[in-house]
């Protein structure tokens, strides 16, 4: 039995979540991905997975073992990047992992600009909203917006973003203008769910923050409905700076109760800060940190007309 096959079949069947799942991911039969793993329990003298008809799960043994392939597997992937010179020049495969608009708005054109520049790096860029795990993902980099919990994790400050409440000048014209947080309970809001409660939002920090709460007449699931809805003067929306950008300099929308902002959300890139830092990584850190630090991520003011004296935090390293 090949133990590094069956290793590799396993985690494709867990991280699948069936096994049908693996066998197309991993272009295998699907008697040939049971059979490995049922070779493998055999050989360990254990019962790895719970399999019904419905889902598969694991069993306390096979997490404990799970989590010993993804660490034999990735030294065994460093062990072949140093072999085949990866730390000498630039080249294999990153993954990167963004928000979707944020990724889409700033991370690929700085991506497209990175693999012009090194034609011997494939990138997989990953954009979602879901937050993925470096380690059980296998993500090389990852672009993190908000504080970021204590871990063994390397992450490097490079801007901020601003929770700016906003609203159309059609919609102000014919509502009024919110003067104070407690205003809102005189106006229709939209609530993007994934980034606000329905029922209140937040202002102010620390022992100044208030929740305050807000009718919302439409609940959106994604970030550009919202925005497109309060383009039509359909009420306040609560986002992040970079995502009305656009909107704000057309004058499709304006800031609002910007004196009682929280303060802005730190913007990050998270690596696993292994030793030594495969070139090809450090390539592309070096490339896209300057990039975004120069990207106008928090909305200056000065650009949409709003009386603001907020100053964004400067770009610093940390480990988080």
């Amino acid at each position: 039995m090949d133990r590094l096959e069956s290793m590799t079949i396993l985690l494709a069947v867990v991280d699948a979540g069936s096994l049908s799942a693996a066998a197309r991911h991993l272009g295998m039969p699907l008697a040939n991905v049971s059979r490995k793993v049922a070779a493998l329990e055999a050989h360990l003298n254990t019962r790895l997975l719970h399999r019904t008809t419905r889902q598969l799960s694991l069993t306390e043994a096979g997490h404990s073992y799970v989590a010993a392939c993804r660490r034999i597997l990735e030294e065994i992937g460093e062990a072949e990047r140093i072999a085949t010179g990866e730390y000498a020049v630039p080249k294999g495969e990153l993954t990167i992992t963004a928000p979707v608009m944020f990724g889409r708005l700033h991370i690929v054109p700085v991506v497209a600009a990175f693999l012009a520049r090194y034609p011997d790096i494939e990138i997989k860029l990953v954009l979602t909203d879901r937050v993925l795990h470096l380690m059980d993902e296998q993500v090389d980099v990852a672009v993190r917006i908000g504080d970021l919990p204590d871990s063994s994790f390397v992450a490097t400050r490079v801007g901020t973003v601003r929770r700016v409440v906003c609203a159309s000048p059609g919609y102000l014209a014919a509502h009024g203008t919110p003067t104070a947080p407690g205003d809102l309970a005189a106006h229709a809001c939209i609530s993007f769910e994934v980034l606000e409660s329905r029922r209140a939002w937040v202002f102010g920090t620390g022992k100044a923050a208030q929740s305050v709460p807000v009718h919302s007449r439409l609940a959106v699931n994604t970030v550009d409905a919202a925005i497109a809805a309060a383009t039509l003067d359909a009420g306040v929306i609560r986002v992040l700076s970079y995502q009305v950008m656009d909107a704000l300099r057309g004058d499709r929308l304006r800031i609002v109760l910007a004196p009682f902002e929280a303060a802005p959300l730190p913007v990050s890139l998270l690596h696993k800060g292994q030793a030594p830092l495969p070139l090809k990584l450090r390539a592309f850190l070096d490339f896209v940190t300057p990039l975004l630090r120069a990207v106008a991520l928090d909305v200056s003011p000065a650009r949409v007309g709003v009386p603001h004296t907020r100053r964004p935090a400067a770009p610093s390293n940390s480990r988080d």
